[in-house]
């Protein structure tokens, strides 16, 4: 917590700030952790937890507009900036300063705020105050493998793309998982679901998202990675089977592969109307039986939003959820923010009590003439003034 300090530090020099605190947002987005300087932060006690809902942080969050306010008597201004990369909503910076800040102070919070998203990126591997703090309740150990399978950016934006993933576990564990990842021509994607529940499931998860990793990594193309999927779970899974997408994006073409391994269709929204891609289904990743899997096309085009989800999206509680009126009505949301919606709506349905995990992931494809990423969404410090109506700047 030694960069908090940091930025503390210099916010009083420059600003006169009386106090820093950075506001780490939980793996379900529903809720932040005020974390203060290095020495309020207390790992052995429970997080100090704050609900978004209806709050300004949420407001903050969703828009990736700076707030501030000041106090009746104007001795005191508060001022509340997203901490965000690349559309990875990290948290929010909060900050009390002697008068309301001008433009020029706006922006040096803005920066501060962009930077702190960097600095919590780079430390993250090295501490566990992040993964603390981001926990609404104690993990069970199929939780904690399932959540460590999981992409450590759960959101990402590009110029050709925005790609965002949410996942609500069941009382009972599932399995789910998504995973994405930008090579140098390609992003890829892809979404799974082990069979079964607890431990149990999340072995088999850590087998198929281990041989997807290993084989992509390597540099293989879809049906490999498929093959190898299978072939990890017919030696490894003890006759378990996993469900699941692959997708594969040229950045250079925009030409798209895509394989389906016994797992729901994808959705696409396109100019408003949103479709079920009824593409080819090939046997799970571990059937005992002979098969292989097809390398299809996908077809998508510059706006199109793409949704991809497990069946406990769709489980028999979450019939009564309007999923493709709900997805076209997020539509101008950011990937982000649709996905939150998304997964609430569902746990809604269900009381809050999942049977299955709840997974999706969304892509706005944006085509590949896009040169430059639009970073109204994320945290662009161009537009850090709250009072700033400038058109979008680009990074």
């Amino acid at each position: 917590m030694e960069s908090l300090d940091v930025v503390s530090r210099m916010l009083g020099q420059s600003l006169g700030a009386r106090s820093v605190s950075f506001l780490l947002m939980d793996f379900t987005g529903t809720s932040v952790v005020r974390l203060g300087t290095a020495g309020d932060v207390e790992t052995d006690a429970p997080p100090r937890r704050t609900k978004l809902s209806g709050t300004v942080y949420d407001e903050v969050i969703r828009t990736q507009r700076p707030a501030t306010r000041t106090d009746d008597d104007g001795s005191t201004a508060w001022v509340i900036a997203p901490v965000t990369n690349r559309g990875d909503a990290i948290g929010l910076l909060e900050l009390s300063l002697p008068s309301a800040p001008g433009e020029a102070a706006m922006r040096e919070i803005g920066e501060c705020a962009h930077a702190l998203a960097y600095i919590v990126i780079a430390n993250r591997s090295y501490t566990d105050v992040y993964q603390w703090g981001r926990r609404t309740r104690p993990l069970s150990l199929a939780a904690e493998i399932q959540h460590r399978l999981l992409p450590s950016s759960l959101a990402c934006e590009a110029a050709q793309f925005t790609v965002a993933g949410s996942l609500e576990p069941a009382d009972q564990v599932g399995g789910d998982t998504f995973d994405y990842v930008i090579d140098r021509d390609t992003v890829q994607l892809s979404v799974t679901d082990a069979m079964g529940h607890d431990v149990d499931a999340s072995l088999l998860a850590t087998l198929a998202v281990g041989a997807l990793r290993g084989a992509r990594r390597a540099g293989a193309g879809l049906a490999e990675q498929a093959r190898q999927a299978h072939r990890a779970m017919l030696d490894h899974g003890r006759q378990g089977y996993v469900t699941g997408q692959l997708l594969r994006i040229s950045l250079l073409d925009g030409g798209t592969e895509f394989v389906n391994a016994g797992h729901p269709w994808p959705l696409r929204l396109r100019d408003g109307r949103v479709e079920q891609l009824s593409v080819g289904i090939d046997m799970p990743f571990g059937f005992p039986f002979p098969h292989g899997y097809r390398v299809q096309p996908l077809d998508l085009q510059p706006g199109d939003r793409l949704v991809m989800l497990t069946d406990g999206m769709l489980e028999h509680s979450a019939r009564d959820v309007d999923l493709a009126g709900l997805i076209a009505h997020t539509r101008d949301l950011h990937p982000r923010e649709a996905a939150r919606t998304l997964i609430a709506k569902v746990v809604a349905a269900h009381d809050g009590h999942l049977r299955d995990d709840a997974t999706v992931m969304l892509l706005d494809w944006n085509g590949v003439r896009r040169s430059r990423r639009n970073a109204d969404t994320g945290a662009q410090l161009a537009d850090a003034s709250a009072s700033s109506a400038s058109s979008p700047a680009v990074t």
